[in-house]
């Protein structure tokens, strides 16, 4: 395997790069283009991550373009102060090549990068960083879904299925387009979000049995489907028996909040849609208390840790069969999974209508932990970096020969 080139203009000079040997503690870089205080699924998780890594005795420094403080909850960080496109994006062959600077700077024994779709600081940063010798985990956070086209023409360019790197994605799901364009001489690990188990954790509160309320937290944005869920919830409330009550809570802010208050109105919802906007960790807690059934109505969802919050918290969870929620939601056990809009209908009303199931499926989620504990998810990760050290080792080995 050869090592290849970088992206951007960059040196190849891996004389003072020396990874860790053994089964110590590591230093390691997390590398994203988007991190508190803006809060997001992967900022959450890269941060959680470096909090989850520091506990167990590894060295962490995160590098990100978002502006914030040097320090967050104990852990380090590298904020770059480069120019920045909507929506956060890096694009100066400079912000990238600073990546590389601050790794070598930092004398790491692993990168790891965490992406999105658009996210040119994690592929073009590891690539630079591959490229430079260093030690490379790169983790997928979405499904590529419709640039999975762009993707493949990049490998046809650039032989990114060839670095010797560690590829990973958060689940099966989101790994497989992954597998599909590098072929059969590629693997992907599975890296899942993590998840304190015992913090999510709640005691439900006392309920009005004539009434059922679902949870739902996204962001309010098309790929999440928020407009689809509230048609949704309109053929639920028709077939409800007249003395059932239903309430919708819709935590999380987004482009699509006007169109959504607009539909609660023209369509008489507001007596049972309740959009609360952007809460804490410690405000959802409480609105899961006051919930029964939490629903993700998305299409494309690589991991769905909302899903897996409220999985915690007891609630039985309603999501799309073929995202990333199956791989800790099993039909029937954790929560429901369906294959259409239509059929999360029935499903719904399948829960709403069926208050034996409903307990069945919370106390099952109560009282058997999740498998995907940060405990669990920071071994992974080690032996990750620890695989990453041994191919960038492997490399040199051939380069030098």
């Amino acid at each position: 395997m050869a090592m290849s080139e970088p992206v951007e203009d960059g040196t190849t000079d891996t004389s003072d790069v020396e990874p860790t040997v053994g089964g110590g503690p590591l230093k390691v870089g997390l590398v994203s283009d988007c991190y508190v205080p803006r809060l997001g699924g992967i900022e959450m998780q890269v941060h959680d991550l470096a909090q989850n890594l520091q506990l167990a005795g590894h060295d962490v420094v995160v590098i990100t373009p978002t502006p914030g403080p040097e320090t967050v909850d104990g852990v380090r960080v590298h904020r770059m102060d480069v120019p920045l496109l909507p929506f956060d994006i890096p694009y100066r062959p400079s912000t990238f090549r600073q990546v590389s600077e601050l790794l070598r700077n930092e004398k790491v024994d692993v990168a790891h990068f965490a992406g999105g779709i658009a996210s040119p600081l994690a592929f073009i940063g590891a690539a630079n960083a591959q490229a430079d010798g260093i030690a490379t985990v790169i983790t997928t956070h979405c499904l590529w879904s419709y640039a999975a086209p762009g993707f493949k023409l990049l490998n046809a360019r650039y032989r990114w299925s060839d670095w010797p790197v560690v590829f990973s994605s958060v689940s099966d799901v989101a790994a497989a387009p992954i597998r599909k364009i590098g072929g059969p001489r590629i693997t992907v690990d599975i890296l899942p979000n993590g998840i304190d188990h015992d913090a999510w954790r709640v005691t439900p509160v006392r309920r009005d049995v004539d009434q059922v309320t679902v949870i739902s937290v996204m962001r309010l944005a098309p790929r999440k489907r928020p407009m689809h869920l509230l048609r949704m919830i309109r053929q639920v409330r028709e077939q409800l028996p007249p003395l059932l009550k239903l309430r919708l809570v819709i935590v999380g802010e987004g482009p699509e909040r006007k169109s959504l208050e607009h539909y609660i109105v023209r369509h008489n919802l507001g007596d049972i849609v309740h959009l609360v906007g952007r809460l804490s960790r410690d405000e959802i807690r409480a609105e899961f208390a006051c919930a029964e059934i939490f629903v993700a109505p998305a299409n494309l969802e690589s991991f769905g840790i909302a899903a897996l919050e409220a999985r915690c918290a007891g609630l039985p969870v309603v999501a799309k069969a073929r995202t990333g929620i199956r791989e800790f939601v099993a039909n029937g056990q954790e929560g429901l999974l369906a294959q259409t809009d239509r059929d999360m209908v029935d499903q719904l009303l399948r829960l709403i209508r069926d208050p034996e199931l409903r307990n069945r499926i919370a106390a099952h989620n109560r009282e058997v932990p999740s498998l995907v504990d940060w405990t669990n998810v920071v071994g992974l990760n080690v032996a990750a970096y620890h695989r990453a050290i041994d191919l960038m080792g492997n490399e040199r080995a051939v380069r030098a020969r």
